[in-house]
């Protein structure tokens, strides 16, 4: 029994010592149009910005560039 003890607290402190993966944000996002960001996220390769003109932007993490447009519907 302390030995099982013994080994989840091992597998707990092996499995929370590493440091999560953050994601890394870009130094600057250029926005079209005077938009405004409201929201932002984060997937692998890409990030989204909603703007305040009810636009989804999605550009490509490693050169910025907008790679989808997306209107929200009122």
């Amino acid at each position: 029994m302390i030995v099982g003890l013994l080994a989840i607290v091992a597998l707990l402190v092996i499995r929370f010592s590493s440091a999560p993966e953050v994601p890394r944000l870009p130094e600057a996002v250029v926005l079209p149009d005077d938009a405004k960001a409201k929201a932002v996220t984060f997937g692998t390769g890409w990030y989204a910005v909603v703007t305040d003109q009810d636009e989804i932007l999605v550009f490509d993490a490693g050169s910025g560039e907008i790679t989808q447009r997306v209107k929200i519907a009122p």
